[in-house]
């Protein structure tokens, strides 16, 4: 029998297997009555539902919490799997044979063969090869393609053993759980990258273990992209959390989307406060269940000196959570605690050519 400290939230022992045949052919027998499984990858634990089953999609969402209509991912044994359901240009193809199986999600344009809510508003669709045998193993018998999203509620932390998962849902998330297989705490990777090939060119919407070039950039294409690359690189190094101040130094012009991190930042922190711009405030203090994050805005600041006159020093020492916007101004103060704290430096620019909420962003840490 599994068991878990979970409050006063338990799970019963027959929801509970391990990796193997007994594994493959109970997760098969589940999503065949269209429910969930908690499964292992090579990457972080998933969980998913048969991804032509409309009512296993919507039993995902609602599991997920989130909106309908925001895509999921699939995940298929092969190259010729995949073709049943997107339409693979060259620059797929190119990808598919360099880097799958592996931890690689591309995104094409759908042939509309799953269920509603799978395939993006626009038709496009995630496909992942999993170097991972028991996934290829369920998927094969199943004979039909799984959903390959994250085991995580939005927003919450990134799911490497089955406590992580359980011990930040509901009652009656759990209670939508079919099944686990628990294969014990998983290496700590990174989720998989992600490259839009829908316009037969690569396009980074997620930086993960595959970088396609020598720093971390991504194409954000929502307000919501960039709150998620900001969830991302908070769980990258949420495990510094008050053991050294964590700054995110944001750089970009007005408008850039400075203001829009933060809140992603704010969410994945799990502050629910309304986060505003500080530009006239020049600071703004959040917080929820002993959780802060400190907010400046360096715009109107006469010099750097004045992010020290309010009590910028003291939050160091303090270890906390600091995100500043123009920091390029007050880099000088900055860089003076390259030693004592995780300094993210992101820089958010609108591409010339891109749409109205497009944004490449990139980030690199002071070591």
């Amino acid at each position: 029998m599994v068991s878990y400290t979970l409050s006063d939230l338990n799970m019963l022992p027959e929801k509970v297997v391990k990796p193997g045949k007994n594994g493959v052919l109970k997760a098969v027998d589940v999503f065949n009555k269209g429910g969930l499984v908690i499964y292992p990858t090579e990457t972080l634990y998933g969980i998913g539902a048969d991804a032509t089953n409309p009512e296993a999609i919507k039993k995902l969402t609602e599991y997920k919490n989130r909106s309908f209509g925001k895509p999921y991912s699939i995940a298929v044994i092969n190259q010729e799997m995949a073709e049943e359901y997107v339409q693979l240009n060259n620059t797929a193809k190119n990808l598919y044979r360099q880097f799958l199986p592996g931890p690689l999600t591309i995104i094409s344009k759908g042939k509309h063969r799953v269920a509603p809510g799978v395939e993006s508003e626009e038709g496009t669709l995630g496909i992942r090869i999993p170097d991972y045998k028991l996934v290829i193993d369920i998927v094969k018998t199943l004979g039909r393609p799984i959903t390959a999203t994250s085991a995580n509620a939005s927003y919450k932390k990134r799911p490497y053993k089955i406590s992580d998962i359980l011990n930040s849902l509901s009652r009656k998330q759990i209670g939508l759980i079919d099944l686990i297989i628990d294969a014990g705490e998983l290496p700590k990777n990174d989720p998989s990258t992600v490259i839009d090939t829908s316009l037969d060119y690569k396009v980074t919407l997620r930086q993960g273990k595959i970088k396609f070039s020598d720093k971390n950039e991504i194409l954000s294409r929502s307000e919501e992209n960039t709150q998620n690359l900001a969830k991302e690189i908070w769980q990258k190094y949420e495990h510094n959390y008050k053991h050294r101040a964590i700054i995110f130094a944001l750089q970009g012009e007005m408008g850039a989307g400075k203001t829009i991190f933060t809140k992603g930042l704010g969410k994945a922190m799990e502050i629910t406060e309304l986060i505003t711009s500080p530009t006239f405030a020049l600071e703004n203090e959040y917080s929820k269940g002993g959780k802060k994050l400190y907010h400046f805005d360096a715009w109107r600041m006469k010099n750097s000196e004045e992010l020290k006159v309010l009590g910028f020093d003291k939050l160091i020492k303090n270890k906390s959570v600091i995100s500043i916007e123009w920091a390029e101004r007050v880099g000088d103060i900055i860089h003076k605690f390259d030693d004592e704290a995780i300094i993210i430096w992101i820089k958010i620019e609108n591409p010339q050519a891109g749409g109205e909420n497009e944004r490449i962003i990139s980030w690199g840490i002071t070591k």
